[in-house]
C-alpha cells in the first residue's frame, strides 16, 4: 500500500478517502485481524466491532471493514454512529477487539481506521505489526457494502455511564449551548445534559460534515460563539470534534477553554494524583501545585497510554487537545484509557458547580501562563522539514528579533523556551499535512502576537 496518502498518525491510520474507501480499507482489517490471530489474540468465529462516525464516506469504509471480517472467519457486530471512547468502552467490556472509522477533525476529504484491542488502543508495536501484515493479504475481490445508519446498545452502555457520573439534578440551573455541528455525539450530549438536569440549547446542526478542530477554532466559530453566548445567555458552550474524543468548551462570554486547561481542570476534579500529558500541554499544570506528579511525553494517545500503565494513584491522562484519558477509578468511573471527550465537559461543569463559579472564573484562577496554538494547513512533510532543519541549524537566527533562546526541548518536533519565558513550540502533524505552532507567554495579546510571528515566520520557510 505504498504510493498513496494513508499512514499511521497519533490517531490511527490517516488518509484520503479516495485511498481509504474499497480495497484499501479491507487490506488494512485483513492485516489487523492476520496479525491478531498470529499473536494468539484472535481466532476463527472470534468477534470484531465496528463503528464510526458521520462523514459521507464512513459507511461505505465500515462496510469494507465488516466485509473483511467475515471474509476472515469473524463475526463482526455493526454499533452504529457512536463516539470512539463508546465504542472503545464496549470493545474494553467484552474483551473483544474494534475499529472504528473517523477522521476525526480533519477534512471531509480524508477519514482513517482507529484500531482497538481487547485492552485498549494498539500502540506503536501494535502498528509496525499490522504494517508487515499488510503485503501479505488481498481483498480486492471482497464484495463491500456500505453500512446502514443505526445506534446500537454499546452507546447506550456509554450514556448511560455518565447520566449516573455527578449525580441527579447535579447540573440543574445551568443553562448550556450544544454546538451539534457534524459531531456524532450530537444528540448524545443534548440527552445527557438534560438527564443531570441542565437546560440545552440546540446549537449550529450540520446536515454537512464540518471539520471542528479543539485546537484551531476557527473565526467564524469564534464569532458564532460570542452572539450565542450573548443573545441566548449561557452559562457555557460545548462540543466535540467529529468522533468525539475530544472536547471543545466555551466560557459565558463566548472565550475558548484551551484543552489542556480542561484536562488541567477536569483532573482536579476527579482528584488525580498523577498526570501524564505531551509536551505541549501548558506548564500551568506544574505550577499549579495540585497534582503529585507530572509526567510529560510526546504528542498522540499511545505515548500518554503507555506512561500512564507505570503511574500509581489516581492517575489522568489528557492532551492539549482536551480528550482525557481515565487510567484508574475515579469519582465511581471505571477506566476508559482512551481520549474521551463527554468526561472533561462533565467534570468541567461538575466542577463549576461544587464550587460555585463561572467557567470564566475557574479558568482565571490557574497560574497565568497563557497558550495559543494553530495550524499552516496544506505543508508537505518534506516543506516542514526544511524549516526543522533551519532551526536546529541557527535557532539563535531565527528567533534574533525576539531575544535569546534560553532552552531547547526535542521531545516532540522543537520547543523553544526564550529568556523572557515566552515559548515557540512547532511540531509537523502525523495526522494531515500541517504544522503545527504551539505559544505560551505571560498574557494573552502577548500570546496571540507570538502566535501570529511564529506562523509567519514558519511560512517565510516552507512556502
Amino acid at each position: 500500500m505504498t504510493g498513496n496518502s494513508l499512514k499511521f498518525g497519533t490517531s490511527g491510520l490517516r488518509g484520503l478517502v479516495t485511498d481509504l474507501v474499497g480495497a484499501a480499507s479491507v487490506n488494512y482489517t485483513l492485516a489487523f485481524i492476520t496479525y491478531l490471530k498470529g499473536k494468539g489474540e484472535l481466532a476463527e468465529g472470534g468477534t470484531l466491532l465496528v463503528g464510526r462516525d458521520l462523514r459521507d464516506s464512513s459507511p461505505a469504509i465500515a462496510g469494507a471493514v465488516v466485509a473483511a471480517a467475515r471474509h476472515a472467519g469473524l463475526n463482526p457486530i455493526d454499533c452504529g454512529e457512536l463516539p470512539t471512547p463508546a465504542l472503545a468502552l464496549e470493545s474494553q467490556r467484552l474483551g473483544v477487539p474494534a475499529v472504528m472509522v473517523t477522521g476525526s477533525h480533519i477534512p471531509a476529504d480524508r477519514n482513517g481506521l482507529k484500531f482497538y484491542v481487547a485492552a485498549g488502543e494498539i500502540d506503536k508495536a501494535d502498528e509496525a505489526g499490522i504494517l508487515d501484515a499488510l503485503p501479505h493479504v488481498d481483498g480486492a475481490a471482497i464484495e463491500v457494502k456500505p453500512l446502514a445508519s443505526g445506534e446500537s446498545s454499546a452507546l447506550a452502555r456509554y450514556e448511560r455511564r455518565y447520566e449516573g457520573f455527578l449525580g441527579q439534578n447535579a447540573l440543574a440551573g445551568l443553562r448550556i449551548g450544544v454546538f451539534q455541528h457534524s459531531s456524532v455525539a450530537r444528540d448524545l450530549l443534548v440527552r445527557v445534559l438534560h438527564a443531570l438536569g441542565a437546560d440545552a440549547v440546540e446549537l449550529g446542526r450540520s446536515d454537512i460534515f464540518v471539520p471542528v478542530d479543539t485546537e484551531a477554532i476557527s473565526p467564524d466559530n469564534t464569532r458564532r460563539a460570542g452572539v450565542w453566548t450573548a443573545d441566548l445567555v449561557l452559562d457555557a458552550i460545548v462540543s466535540t470534534d467529529g468522533d468525539a474524543d475530544r472536547p471543545l468548551i466555551i466560557d459565558q462570554c463566548g472565550s475558548f477553554v484551551r484543552g489542556d486547561l480542561v484536562g488541567l481542570l477536569t483532573a482536579r476534579f476527579l482528584g488525580a494524583d498523577v498526570v501524564v500529558t505531551p509536551v505541549t500541554s501548558n506548564s500551568a499544570i506544574e505550577s499549579s501545585g495540585a497534582f503529585a506528579r507530572v509526567i510529560r511525553t510526546r504528542v498522540g494517545s499511545p505515548y500518554v497510554i503507555a506512561a500512564m500503565r507505570d503511574a500509581e494513584g489516581v492517575v489522568v491522562g489528557f492532551e492539549a487537545n482536551g480528550g482525557v484519558l481515565l487510567g484508574s477509578e475515579a469519582r465511581g468511573l471505571s477506566p476508559l484509557p482512551t481520549r474521551d471527550a463527554l468526561l472533561p465537559i462533565l467534570a468541567v461543569l461538575g466542577l463549576m458547580r461544587a464550587e460555585g463559579k463561572s467557567m470564566s472564573e475557574l479558568v482565571a484562577e490557574l497560574p497565568p501562563r497563557f497558550g495559543s496554538s494553530d495550524r499552516l494547513e496544506q505543508v508537505p512533510h518534506d516543506r516542514a522539514a526544511i524549516l526543522m532543519e533551519q532551526l536546529r541549524r541557527d535557532a539563535a537566527a531565527y528567533f534574533a528579533e525576539l531575544g535569546e533562546v534560553l532552552e531547547v526541548s526535542d521531545v516532540d518536533g522543537l520547543r523553544f523556551t526564550l529568556a523572557n519565558g515566552d515559548v515557540i513550540h512547532y511540531r509537523v502533524s502525523g495526522n494531515a499535512p500541517e504544522l503545527r505552532c504551539y505559544i505560551e507567554a505571560a498574557t494573552p495579546e502577548r500570546a496571540e502576537a507570538l502566535l501570529e510571528w511564529g506562523l509567519d515566520a514558519a511560512e517565510r520557510v516552507i512556502r
